[in-house]
């Protein structure tokens, strides 16, 4: 081998390593199992109380490092008749996407559903984190799916913006 394949050959296994490590820390390093016993998913009631909500079939994945990673699935004998009666409306949800590995959570799947009806989506907790709030949508079938999301006092905190007057006070910055 020259000298000149060696060098390349070390900067292709370099790109290759460093890749891999990225893919990993992003998709696998993090994020952890989370067992029903450690969650509560909840809804808010129209009068603001957070309910928490009847849950089976629990899958969850969490991470440290942010509280946005929250992912889980769950089923629940509630309808969706029961849950509009009861629980607040969430307008702007967006499934976020998480780890292929996750398998019961595909967030192209959930955007389909809550943009045909078919699935609904409710506040779960506000400001579960200042600034994130915790979303549950139910499906006509009986599927739940939780995360959390970025709420427009956590947009405007974590961009450097002024908080709107509605939102309650800022953490201080570290």
């Amino acid at each position: 081998m020259t000298r000149g394949q060696f060098v390349v050959t070390a900067i292709v296994l370099s790109g290759v390593a460093a890749g891999a490590l990225l893919w990993w820390t992003e998709t696998r390093a993090y994020y952890e199992p989370v067992s029903m016993d450690a969650v509560t998913i909840s809804a808010t009631t129209f009068d603001g109380v957070v309910d928490p909500l009847p849950i089976a079939d629990f899958e969850g994945i969490d991470a440290d490092t942010s509280p946005l990673r929250f992912r889980a699935c769950f089923t629940t004998p509630l309808s969706l008749a029961l849950m509009t009666e009861t629980y607040q409306p969430y307008a702007g949800a967006t499934p976020l996407n998480t780890p292929g590995w996750f398998g019961c959570y595909d967030a192209g799947t959930l955007t389909r559903a809550l943009e045909a009806g078919t699935g609904l989506a409710f506040l779960g907790e506000a400001n579960i984190v200042y600034g994130i709030d915790q979303i549950v949508m139910i499906t006509e079938d009986g599927h739940g799916y939780a995360w959390h999301q970025l709420n427009h006092c956590g947009e405007a905190a974590y961009s450097g913006d002024p908080v709107p007057e509605d939102c309650p006070p800022a953490p201080e910055r570290n």
